[in-house]
């Protein structure tokens, strides 16, 4: 395959997706969808149409193929790594008062959303069912390891570790997940209409979830604070993927679960920071600053790093 159509491959995996994003920014500025919209939308993807998503996705799978520890545990030992690495950069380059806000920014993708998208774009019911189970571990991760350093270096706030205990075991989507591993895994099967109706209200997710993530993206935010946010973006969108793809392909990952690794690598900061960010009383435009420019930088770097990953044959 010539590097044309390589490319070609690659933009129609990854267009689809950031054009969603696109027209939710554009439908925004026009006045089509409004915070009301944004909340109530979001909230219906977190609690329902997301989940929904992730169990049908898991019940189809083969568990032997999309249930990989190998996979999950070097997914864990890479996001202590980055989290480590950006940790050590901000101690050189941050004001102590925005580290915080900083490592979080540059550690924790929006897997849940666009590295689902992607993974589902590029590989179809491998890529929600392995990306489903994924996310069970990053979520659990990506909030133990956001309060830690928030804290750290916001004095005189605290946080209750039970609340965190509870919100992750309540999370929706990690109960999809625990509840479709036995159903896989006894391979039960569901009456065919609750299995179209759940496709009909699963298909909302990606669309809704797209649009709501380029709607509350914030050209104006982006103009003020911007080298802290850019650097926290540039180790998130290029450095912190390029290393830990890099040691993914070095310990031996090939295919789609490099390639599953590297989406999920790759993707954007979470919006769920900036909540976690007011919450305990960070800078919250620094990290709404992070979230526009991972967002935007995302169709980019993530364009050109499948197509080089391609090009070299390794996904």
């Amino acid at each position: 395959m010539t590097l044309t159509a390589i490319f070609l491959q690659t933009l129609e995996t990854t267009l689809p997706v950031f054009a969603m994003v696109f027209i939710g920014l554009g439908l925004r500025r026009i006045g089509w969808i409004d915070s009301a919209f944004i909340h109530t939308a979001s909230a219906l993807v977190f609690k329902a149409t997301l989940p929904t998503l992730v169990f049908l996705s898991i019940i189809r799978a083969d568990l032997d193929t999309a249930l990989n520890p190998g996979l999950l545990a070097f997914f864990l030992l890479a996001t202590f790594a980055s989290f480590g690495i950006a940790w050590l950069w901000s101690l050189w380059r941050v004001d102590r008062e925005d580290r915080g806000v900083y490592v979080q920014g540059a550690f924790r993708g929006n897997c849940g959303i666009v590295g689902l998208a992607l993974a589902a774009n590029l590989y179809g019911d491998f890529g929600l069912s392995a990306g489903g189970i994924l996310l069970g571990l990053v979520i659990i991760s990506y909030n133990a390891l956001s309060v830690t350093v928030l804290i750290a270096y916001q004095p005189g706030q605290s946080a209750s570790w039970q609340k965190i205990f509870h919100d992750i075991v309540r999370n929706p989507l990690i109960l999809s997940v625990v509840v479709a591993i036995p159903f896989a895994w006894l391979d039960v099967r569901l009456p065919t209409w609750v299995m179209t109706s759940g496709d009909y209200f699963a298909s909302l997710t990606l669309p809704l979830a797209l649009l709501c993530i380029g709607a509350t993206v914030s050209l104006s935010a982006i103009r003020s604070d911007s080298r802290t946010a850019f650097s926290s973006s540039t180790l998130k969108m290029v450095v912190l993927p390029a290393l830990c793809t890099s040691a993914a392909w070095l310990a031996g990952f090939r295919g789609p679960e490099l390639g599953l690794m590297f989406l999920f690598f790759a993707s954007p900061t979470a919006a769920a920071s900036f909540v976690m960010v007011k919450a305990l009383g960070g800078n919250d435009r620094l990290a709404a600053n992070i979230i526009a420019l991972t967002t935007l930088m995302a169709s980019v770097t993530v364009t050109i790093g499948v197509f080089l990953l391609r090009s070299y044959g390794v996904i």
